[in-house]
């Protein structure tokens, strides 16, 4: 019998009996007469003349009281009579009959809040007798408006009307499917989620769990009493129900319900909605594709009003929107936006201009292919994107800089609770925040294949494995772990060796997740167990983004962005590729196209990014500034210049070629400078003159780079024979004094190269330039 008591519920009072027509002359003075006696505290004489003239009011209120479930207490028992006293007393104030009353005037008897209710009636009137009045309210004229009532006790309004054992039963099993997916994570998410459960039962007019119907939850979103904060823990109460099965699942947040378009073409857009939904592109694709020709819709109805329809087009129409697109701002043909007001009226990014571009051409094409238009123009021709646009679109992958990647790296290893900042009904375990932080850290994924990795998608290599292919090398067991990759962008599912910190933080994970439905992988279309879910929902790809890399930014004291620009989730992808490709032991292009995934090498290259470090390394191992200059030591004699012999025609620098001096001013300019002939400029170091030049205290030394020409550099480079076929060029230059090497009458074999041993002597380390060299030309 307690069973079947149980699932049936009926509305507790019948209200067609009574007189619910407007108060009359005397019901009203009566009340008056009784004033707070209405209370029937005291003296209380049923029979007479007052009472029995408000009779009728009396007694559906006593009829109310008397269904609903008051607990055994002499104060709850008097704060019920104190709502009826209340409800009497207002009656004869407003001399309305509480049938007439609107849900606003309810609301102004029970008050905004708790303590404005207590601030309106004396003190003997306090907080426990304002659920009693909103259950007067709810029974007998279908009071439902509970958000004007601020914050309200709907539970206890609830338990008071059906019945705490009927709200208790269908607030446990809610409540265990809840728990069993993660929800109850703190006191405050309860008490939402008790809120929501009492205020969808009361609006449904029943308890039973049997009487939440698909349309009833789906209509109660709008309901002006869930509320803005209602309608996450609402979404969770309806899956519940749903998984209880007694309604469908509810549609995603914020999807199934197109925004209507605005501004936009009529005729274009049935166009655009036919294609859409012919259209075999992923819906995240449509969906953009629709958004981009709405914004055409627009730009057709302001420029180009004859045009209502994908057959109007003509080259000359294409050639319009081309220009107009490539000249194209931020916040034009746009219906609304978030972007930030700063930004509105900068040019469009140039691959915003190619996007624009792609989506008209594709709708058109398909618009021709599918013969709902003749065939005027090929669209790939006539909407292709302009050269200019193409020239600024690069690859996407951009390396994070290796300490910043450093400092990241610890910020993921040692994340603490205290580093999340939690958010309202949106909180995630650590282990879960752990293990999706290292994921991208160590695993260089997509962040949609992050988000949806499966339950089991770490495995260990528990046996030491010979490694194929080279004999002798043994894979120690445990060394690393197994990842399996879902199906992805590119490819079908794989799997690839990670670091073992990461499987440990999965295991962590698993240890600890809630048990959670399985859900529905969009890509591939199957039932799967996703690893990071939590509360029956999948975690969102958005969530690195989002929240993982700001935390870690913050955690390890670095900005979000660098010079590349914002620190995003893909750019991991990027930087593990190029560490492992620039590592001492690196991996070859054809490994890092198979542990990343992908489908050609030709893409791996756009990920592999030779290291700065290693680059200068090749370039200085290259030697080209050493290749074409030659360092050569000049003295600076201080007392010719400051005595002014120097402004005489005085030598007052001096060019060391080893074995002696030039004084030639312009020697950087003199063919013989790489063999010099021994002109007048010349003094050899074991004369008078280059003995006094030595013994000067007051030199000034300093470092000269010589440029070298092809024949100086080939002799450098290639030895004597080169050597010698330069002297034997420079035998009948005339040197700086007049005369050639030949009227000096130096033979050949005999001349030395001078810069060979110069510049030996300059790159020694332990002689340090008084100034840096001159700069070239």
């Amino acid at each position: 019998m307690a069973d079947t008591a149980r699932s049936t519920w009926t509305w507790p009072i019948d209200l067609e009996p009574y007189n619910r027509s407007p108060l009359t002359s005397a019901e009203a003075e009566a009340l008056r007469s009784l004033g707070w006696d209405v209370r029937r505290q005291r003296g209380y004489q049923r029979e007479s003349i007052a009472w029995r003239r408000i009779g009728r009011l009396l007694r559906p209120l006593d009829d109310a009281r008397d269904v609903l479930d008051v607990p055994d207490e002499r104060l709850h028992r008097r704060s019920a009579d104190d709502g009826i006293g209340l409800i009497l007393w207002t009656c004869a104030r407003t001399e309305t009959a509480f049938w007439e009353w609107t849900p606003q005037a309810w609301a102004e008897l029970i008050g905004a809040d708790a303590k404005a209710f207590t601030r309106l009636w004396p003190g003997w009137i306090d907080g426990t007798t304002r659920p009693y009045l909103a259950a007067y309210a709810y029974l007998l004229t279908g009071f439902t408006d509970f958000h004007l009532l601020g914050k309200f006790k709907r539970l206890s309004v609830a338990g008071r009307v059906f019945g705490r054992s009927a709200v208790d039963s269908t607030l446990r099993q809610i409540m265990a499917v809840l728990d069993g997916w993660g929800y109850q994570t703190a006191r405050r998410d309860c008490d939402k989620l008790h809120t929501t459960i009492a205020q969808t039962l009361l609006v449904n007019r029943s308890p039973r769990l049997e009487d939440l119907s698909t349309e009833m939850l789906t209509s109660l979103r709008d309901h002006p009493a869930i509320g803005r904060w209602g309608r996450s823990p609402l979404y969770g109460v309806h899956r519940a129900v749903a998984a209880l099965g007694h309604a469908d699942a509810p549609p995603r947040p914020n999807g199934g319900r197109p925004h209507e378009i605005e501004g936009a073409c009529p005729e274009w857009m049935r166009w655009v909605d036919k294609w859409q939904a012919t259209s075999t592109l992923t819906s995240r694709v449509r969906q953009n594709y629709h958004g981009q020709l709405a914004k055409v819709g627009r730009w057709l109805a302001a420029e180009q009003p004859e045009i209502t329809g994908p057959a109007d087009w003509t080259r000359a129409t294409c050639a319009t929107w081309v220009a107009r697109v490539d000249r194209m701002t931020i916040g034009e043909f746009i219906q609304r936006s978030v972007i930030v007001e700063d930004r509105l009226g900068e040019p469009l990014s140039p691959r915003s201009k190619a996007s624009n571009l792609n989506a008209v051409r594709t709708f058109l094409r398909d618009c021709q292919e599918w013969e709902w238009i003749p065939r005027r123009f090929d669209p790939a021709i006539a909407l292709s994107t302009p050269r200019s646009i193409k020239a600024l679109i690069g690859p996407k992958p951009r390396v994070i800089a290796d300490d910043v990647w450093a400092k990241l790296l610890w910020a993921g290893l040692n994340l603490e609770p205290a580093d999340v900042p939690p958010r309202s009904g949106q909180a995630y375990p650590i282990e879960l925040i752990r293990a999706i932080t290292l994921t991208w850290l160590f695993s260089g994924q997509r962040s949609d294949e992050i988000a949806r990795l499966r339950v089991g998608c770490v495995r260990w290599q528990r046996e030491d494995v010979a490694v194929p292919g080279r004999p002798g090398d043994v894979l120690a067991k445990d060394a690393v772990c197994l990842l399996d990759v879902p199906t992805h962008k590119t490819g079908t599912a794989f799997t690839k060796p990670v670091d073992p910190i990461l499987g440990r933080a999965v295991e962590a994970w698993q240890a600890v997740r809630p048990v959670q439905p399985q859900m529905l992988d969009r890509k591939t279309a199957e039932r799967v167990d996703f690893l990071f879910a939590h509360r029956a929902r999948p975690v969102a790809k958005a969530y690195i983004n989002l929240t993982v890399i700001p935390v870690l930014c913050r955690k390890a004291g670095v900005p979000t962005t660098d010079v590349l620009g914002q620190i995003t989730s893909h750019r991991a992808r990027s930087t593990i590729a190029t560490q492992l490709y620039n590592a001492k032991e690196p991996m070859t292009l054809f490994e890092l196209q198979a542990w990343l995934g992908h489908r050609s090498p030709e893409t791996t290259q756009h990920y592999a990014k030779i290291a700065p470090t290693t680059l200068a390394k090749a370039y200085g191992d290259a030697g080209y500034f050493a290749r074409n200059v030659r360092t050569v030591e000049v003295l600076i004699d201080r007392d010719a210049v400051a005595s002014g012999a120097a402004a005489s025609g005085e030598p007052w620098q001096h060019y060391d070629l080893g074995h002696g001096y030039c004084t030639y001013t312009f020697f950087e300019q003199c063919p013989h400078r790489m063999a010099c002939a021994r002109c007048d400029f010349y003094t050899p170091k074991g004369s008078s003159k280059g003995q006094l030049l030595e013994a000067k205290e007051n030199l000034q030394k300093m470092l000269v780079g010589i440029p070298l020409t092809d024949d100086e550099r080939t002799a450098v480079d290639d030895g004597q024979a080169a050597l010698d076929h330069l002297l034997e060029r420079l035998a009948d230059v005339p040197t700086p004094a007049g005369l050639t090497p030949r009227e000096l009458g130096l033979p050949p074999g005999a001349i030395p190269l001078p810069f060979l041993e110069t510049d030996a002597r300059a790159q020694d380390s332990t002689r340090q330039p008084c100034c840096p060299p001159k700069p070239l030309g």
